[in-house]
């Protein structure tokens, strides 16, 4: 029997769940009497200047924020994180949950005016995951078992032979070599937006510049001053304009906590973000407009295995047991974050990650043992072990840095060099192996174990870490009803081949001013739209 989830009963639960607002979930909501401001305008802080705004090469959180305003795929995200209609109002699976049909709306539009259809979404996913484009985001179009993505990537096949397909205008169709069950969750994400083919092909790596750009989100580029602002103004073709409230949207790429924070109080940041240590004084201040939140967010260090000494199994397990988590999490981030053992969140979603059994030993034992291990690999304090710390522009990430060298020299004979880069320096970084070990922080792109386990099979994997058992288990997961047992043999992989060092499980950590209203407060992966945000007046 067909299985039918057209998304009508979702629009009617939310409609009803909050009798206070108006019935529509795709944009701003305004509670009944509330009062707007005569100015809608939002500043935010978006933590850096992007890679790229080209949703096939966006790499990293300021990138995906600035995305998600511009452009709208098959479905969005809920305040929640619950799946919402976007470009499609609806989808079928067949039998087997093998193909997915998407039903696009008629009404949605290019901010150029063209009509956008299902040739589109096929154009962008055959782009994503042909070696001409380089993104380093393919590997997401592979992740659920897209007919020939693997083959394609590895240039095996053409881009063509992806399994997508356009039936007709309003008719996107998916195919998958096995059933997933969380596939529609997947499309929400940024490499799965569409792009304007005429565009792309009329203007080559100059097709994001204001002047060019053409989007089917909410808001369009209206201007883009590198490393000072990007402002966007309402898209009057969006096909839900009229549902939209916030008339220009500027995001600010401020690196320094300290900075946002100052921003902030002098009234130029609606949204910012603020120091850790100085949360006792700030709650004392501003309590009221301080939001921590649980994030569905990894914070850890990516080791290099190829280069020595890191193919050494005994110097990752050393530098990993010899990190006190308590005191990064009690005293320097300080924000409500949780020791991780695991590269897997607690919060994630229908799985709940066991703690491998070097997280029951006390500090102690763990230091113990990394000196014991790293002896074992030949250093001493004659010939101590010396590295480079990468880690990107960041109050937050140097104090981690600083605190972590420091428990690694005390423990064990370690000489620890920290370098600093400028976000997308850090990136080109990483992703071309040129680090020996790396801070690294993963969010979930859908609430779903896997989004965290492929990142070590086929996934964000600059570390080069192999190991055919874990693959193996991670592909035979996409298909189980339960995949719990793979998940966790997964994870004990990784605390056995320790080829990252899982820090922290994130908090959502913001300023907020209290005239905002609309804001994704409790969504997991700290996504959030600029429609669904107004003003308020004073």
């Amino acid at each position: 029997m067909n299985k039918t989830k057209l998304l009508q009963s979702m629009l009617l639960a939310s409609a009803v769940a909050a009798t206070s607002f108006a019935p529509h979930v795709l944009a701003a909501n305004v509670p009944a009497g509330t009062k707007l401001a005569d100015v809608q305008e939002f500043v935010r802080d978006n933590g850096a200047e992007p890679g790229s705004l080209d949703p096939q090469k966006i790499e990293g959180v300021p990138g995906a924020n600035l995305a998600r305003d511009l452009f709208e795929g098959l479905m969005n995200q809920g305040r929640d994180g619950e799946e919402l209609p976007g470009v499609a109002t609806g989808y079928t699976t067949n039998d087997d949950n093998t193909v997915y049909t998407f039903n696009l709306r008629d009404n949605a539009k290019w901010s150029n005016g063209d009509t956008v259809t299902a040739h589109d979404f096929v154009f962008a996913w055959q782009r994503a995951v042909d070696p001409a484009t380089g993104s380093p985001y393919s590997w997401f179009i592979e992740i659920p078992g897209i007919t020939n993505a693997s083959a394609i990537i590895a240039g095996e096949k053409d881009s063509s032979e992806l399994g997508v397909r356009a039936v007709d205008d309003f008719t996107f169709e998916v195919s998958l070599d096995g059933p997933v069950a969380f596939f529609a969750k997947m499309v929400a994400h940024t490499t799965m937006f569409p792009v304007h083919k005429a565009t792309v092909e009329a203007h080559g790596d100059s097709w994001t510049k204001p002047a060019n750009i053409v989007t089917n989100g909410a808001y369009s580029l209206s201007e883009w001053r590198v490393n000072e602002r990007m402002v966007m103004t309402r898209n009057t073709n969006y096909w839900n304009d009229a549902e939209t409230i916030i008339n220009k949207v500027t995001h600010l790429p401020i690196e320094a906590a300290s900075a946002s924070l100052a921003r902030y109080r002098s009234g130029e940041l609606d949204v910012g973000s603020f120091p850790t240590e100085q949360i006792k004084p700030l709650r004392a201040e501003m309590g009221d407009e301080i939001y921590i939140t649980p994030r569905l967010c990894t914070y850890y260090y990516i080791m290099n295995v190829e280069k020595a000494p890191f193919n050494d199994v005994r110097v990752r397990k050393a530098l990993s047991y010899a990190i006190d988590r308590d005191i990064i999490t009690e005293h320097i981030t300080a924000t409500g974050q949780l020791p991780a053992y695991a590269l897997t969140p607690d919060i994630i979603h229908n799985f709940s990650p066991k703690a491998p059994a070097y997280a029951s030993m006390t500090q102690a034992e763990r230091n113990d043992a990394a000196a014991a291990l790293l002896a074992e690999a030949g250093y001493s304090d004659s010939n101590p072990l010396e590295m480079n710390l990468l880690y990107n522009t960041s109050e937050g990430h140097k104090k981690i840095a600083i605190a972590i060298s420091q428990m690694w020299k005390q423990a064990m004979p370690v000489s620890t060099t920290l370098e600093n880069q400028e976000w997308k320096t850090y990136l080109s970084t990483r992703n071309e192996g040129n680090f020996s070990i790396a801070r690294a922080g993963w969010c979930g792109d859908y609430n779903e174990a896997s989004t965290f386990l492929d990142l070590l099979g086929s996934g964000d994997n600059d570390g080069n870490y192999v190991n055919q058992e874990y693959i193996d288990l991670m592909k035979s997961a996409k298909t189980m009803a339960d995949p719990s047992a793979n998940y966790n043999r997964a994870e004990e992989i990784l605390a056995e081949d320790m080829p990252i060092i899982p820090i922290y499980q994130y908090t959502g950590v913001k300023l907020i001013k209290p005239s905002v209203g609309g804001f994704a407060y409790d969504n997991p992966e700290g996504n959030f739209y600029t429609r669904d945000v107004y003003i308020k007046a004073d």
